[in-house]
């Protein structure tokens, strides 16, 4: 398609011609590997990137008694638990909730890490489920009670998310990685788990991925769904875009920025913020919730803590969201005898390749690379069904060792 145009048909099926703009690294929607937009996602994504850009301006210009009425968010780790308690009121099967002390992991006081779980008693093996980056395991709500029909079943906050303890992350990429996987070894002691198997969404994953490199004994089953941080970065986005003056301009003024600082700083509009940005939830989850509202209200409160897990977050990445330490090659060099499945969306910014090139490179274990169609990022919520289904049906495979390993 000659000088950067695309040819796009409409559903009248006339084709239309229209200008791609090269992406800005300010634009951190929805990924890095995207490196051009529509003119109309183009203004779209700045209109909402100049709002956040506003409030960080205010907080930085205005007096300290208006920054700290900016700052100041209706949250409190109360209110947090009442939304938790809301979105986990719409699950069927009963549940236990509580916080699991992991001792002095990463600070001088003890850290608890919140965990949610079903049907403990059950003899298969048990499933341990987490979260991406900015929720908690609230999100799970669409797949707890299908997923534990026949196997224990944890869902954690993740240490800096949720109602976790929100101890200080390193700065450093490699110790923030650590901090995440020995507080999850300590969680599994506590927890008195031996074996289990790992699911991990987004950010999630990584962490999973992390966690069996170290603890590959503990992990019967490796399942990372539309992970975050496995490839490495193309050295075509090594250097800077070609941009027009104004787009670089904006671009210097606006890297530092993200929308989860512009929520909190908006203080008591950020709930109106979140509504705005984030009313997704509200169709993803409304045919299932029966107040979908809550959602919304346990993601923000979720988010406007302390941001210990998304400073951790930071430390992780470069400025333009991937991973300082991949983890695709890091990979190969995981236990043979562990399994692994990948999950994508069809239609998630998640690429399958490294998914694909781990299952041809680790030849001696079994891979598998599975795909549901119509899917976002967020499989789980987008397609709740097709994915508890899959799974169950993983998982399943697990215990009746259907798993077809080469050479195992």
């Amino acid at each position: 398609m000659a000088n950067g145009n695309v040819r796009e048909i409409h559903p009248e099926g006339h084709p239309k011609v229209y200008q791609r703009i090269p992406r800005p690294r300010w634009i951190r929607f929805p990924h890095p590997t995207i490196t051009h937009f529509s003119k109309a996602e183009f203004f779209g994504y700045t209109s909402a990137i100049m709002i956040q850009f506003f409030l960080s301006i205010v907080i930085k210009i205005f007096p300290n008694w208006i920054t700290r009425w900016f700052q100041w968010c209706p949250t409190s780790r109360e209110r947090l638990e009442e939304a938790e308690k809301e979105v986990l009121s719409n699950l069927k099967h009963s549940y236990e909730v509580e916080n699991t002390n992991i001792g002095k992991c990463c600070e001088k006081v003890d850290s608890f890490i919140r965990t949610v779980s079903l049907n403990k008693n059950s003899d298969n093996t048990p499933l341990v489920l987490l979260h991406g980056f900015a929720c908690g395991f609230g999100v799970w709500v669409m797949n707890l009670d299908s997923l534990s029909s026949s196997r224990p079943v944890y869902a954690v906050d993740l240490l800096g998310f949720g109602l976790s303890s929100r101890p200080p992350f390193s700065s450093d990429a490699l110790e923030a990685e650590m901090q995440f996987f020995i507080s999850l070894e300590k969680w599994r002691e506590s927890a008195g788990l031996d074996k289990f198997i790992l699911l991990g969404h987004s950010m999630g994953g990584y962490i999973a991925a992390s966690y069996a490199l170290h603890y590959p004994e503990r992990v019967a089953l490796l399942i990372l769904v539309d992970p975050w941080g496995l490839p490495e970065k193309p050295i075509s986005l090594l250097h800077r875009y070609e941009m027009d003056a104004w787009v670089k301009l904006l671009d210097s003024f606006l890297q530092a920025f993200n929308f989860l600082a512009s929520v909190r700083a908006a203080g008591p509009a950020g709930p109106y913020l979140m509504r705005h940005f984030r009313s997704d939830l509200l169709r993803k989850y409304g045919k299932f919730v029966e107040n979908p509202q809550c959602i919304l209200d346990y993601i923000y409160h979720c988010n406007v803590q302390n941001p210990s897990g998304e400073v951790a977050f930071k430390a992780m990445t470069d400025k333009s969201g991937w991973a300082k330490h991949p983890m695709m090659y890091r990979l190969n060099s995981l236990d043979w005898k562990v399994p692994i499945t990948f999950v994508y969306g069809s239609r998630s910014w998640v690429n399958r390749q490294p998914g694909l090139q781990i299952k041809y490179s680790r030849l001696n274990s079994f891979v598998d690379v599975q795909v549901i169609e119509g899917a976002g990022h967020h499989v789980y919520a987008d397609k709740p069904q097709e994915f508890n289904s899959l799974i169950n049906r993983v998982c399943d495979n697990l215990e009746s060792r259907e798993f077809h390993m080469r050479d195992y």
